[in-house]
């Protein structure tokens, strides 16, 4: 297993409970392929350098987990689907 880190920019409209899914989806999916979360932090809204879908701000969230290779690109397809999640990047640390 390698360890890894998530940043999602998620939609700066969402609400709690919006939020509160989408987190744990990202982490029911990690569960689902056996990883397991080491640390997840909310880093606020912020403004963004240029606008991602008519979007001027976004709620940026880091999460790191360790997980088997071969699972980053399962995970990465399922959340690309999700209309509320306006960027995410995976990278090994």
């Amino acid at each position: 297993m390698k360890n890894y880190e998530g940043m999602f920019i998620l939609k700066p409209d969402l609400d709690k409970a919006s939020i509160d899914k989408i987190l744990s989806q990202i982490l029911e999916l990690v569960a689902k392929h056996k990883g397991a979360i080491a640390d997840t932090k909310e880093m606020g809204k912020n403004r963004l350098a240029y606008s991602l879908k008519k979007n001027k701000e976004g709620i940026y969230y880091r999460i790191n987990f360790s997980i088997i290779p071969d699972a980053i690109a399962a995970i990465k397809k399922s959340l690309v689907l999700n209309e509320s999640i306006l960027r995410m990047m995976i990278v090994k640390i």
